[in-house]
């Protein structure tokens, strides 16, 4: 049982699959996202707004309407997400 555990991914690699998952969403806007870390034990993530989505006024709404929410979605541990410069 061990052995089939190690094999489940982890929250970090969860998160950075979903953002693969939203990020040409992002990029069709000329936006994008990097995923900078995972905080395990508070399940906040954070996140790099890069391209037309730095200092976008409609930024924050995309971050927890859109990010925020597809995360916590698919990744149960996730508490919220939070952009660092």
């Amino acid at each position: 049982m061990s052995e089939e555990a190690s094999s489940d991914p982890t929250v970090q690699q969860r998160v950075s699959a979903v953002i693969e998952k939203i990020r040409p969403m992002l990029q069709a806007d000329g936006g994008d996202i990097e995923l900078v870390g995972v905080a395990e034990d508070t399940g906040i993530v954070s996140v790099r707004l890069q391209g037309a989505c730095k200092g976008c006024p409609g930024a924050a709404m995309t971050l927890k309407m859109g990010v925020e929410r597809h995360l916590k979605q698919h990744v149960p541990e996730v508490t919220g997400v939070e952009s660092v410069e």
